[in-house]
């Protein structure tokens, strides 16, 4: 897997992205060399597992409450997947080729393969955006089971969730936000973009700005509609002395955005940029 998957990934439809694979893809470009295979095979075995489990708990099509529960017996409790508490700020932690070494993980690396598992199995499953967390939501619109897959797929109640959007609270766990009022099941690509954002926010914080250039240009690539990731490539470039790279990306994000204050504001930058 190289740069052509890259480009592939901003092609196609959203909803043609397979999560788990194309999470592979970004992990392995930072793997060079390294066989992907064995990966894909453990995608497949959890898929079998899980049919294996479903046929064995019951003869008829498992209703979301024990979808959920599946998952969470397989995923969580079988394959041994669970959130990483003890060093939740590892890089590792949003590289699914690591994540699947460790068996350990971010909220949006886990969540990552209890969806494709659940969509494998023809189960409806989605990522859903929640403050400084990830959840993934089974079943449809009328009786959905959320679950929490850095908790081995516990089960989170509507209660639970009104308690974690009252207080904000931001990833690694108990801390204080802005609260807020609604969640949403997040598109492909926004999960994705998460994924990488969570990489980008640690290289830069760890002081390589180019490491965290390197995961805002992926992120371009592969989500070319978003442009809050055109907007830190411009900024990384500008630290980088990069003045055509960041005129062009941010004529990039002015291309998309329709959003009047901040076609202004971008506007407003560009004309501030230096003559290249």
């Amino acid at each position: 897997m190289d740069e052509d998957d890259l480009m592939h990934l901003g092609l196609v439809d959203d909803d043609e992205i397979i999560l788990d694979e194309a999470a592979l893809v970004l992990a392995l470009l930072d793997h060079p060399g390294m066989d992907g295979e064995p990966y894909l095979d453990l995608f497949e075995a959890i898929a079998e597992a899980l049919d294996e489990a479903s046929a064995t708990a019951s003869a008829a099509e498992p209703d979301a409450e024990e979808q959920a529960e599946l998952l969470a017996q397989v995923i969580g409790g079988a394959f041994d997947f669970i959130g990483d508490r003890e060093t939740y700020d590892d890089p590792a932690n949003a590289d699914v080729v690591r994540v699947v070494d460790r068996r350990r993980g971010l909220p949006v690396s886990l969540s990552i393969l209890y969806v494709a598992a659940a969509r494998r199995m023809g189960w409806i499953a989605n990522a859903l955006d929640v403050p400084g967390h990830v959840l993934v939501l089974i079943g449809d619109e009328t009786v959905p089971v959320m679950i929490d897959p850095f908790r081995g797929g516990e089960r989170v109640s509507q209660e639970q969730l009104l308690a974690l959007l009252k207080t904000g609270l931001p990833a690694g766990e108990g801390g204080q936000g802005s609260p807020v009022r609604h969640v949403a099941a997040m598109p492909n690509r926004a999960v994705l973009v998460r994924l990488l954002l969570n990489q980008a926010t640690r290289a830069e914080r760890a002081g390589d700005g180019r490491r965290a250039l390197t995961l805002f240009e992926r992120m371009t690539i592969i989500a070319p509609g978003y442009p809050h990731a055109w907007w830190e490539q411009a900024r990384l470039q500008l630290v980088d002395g990069d003045i055509p790279g960041a005129r062009k990306s941010l004529s990039a994000m002015l291309e998309i955005t329709r959003e009047p204050d901040l076609r202004a504001r971008i506007t407003e930058v560009m004309g501030s940029l230096p003559a290249s």
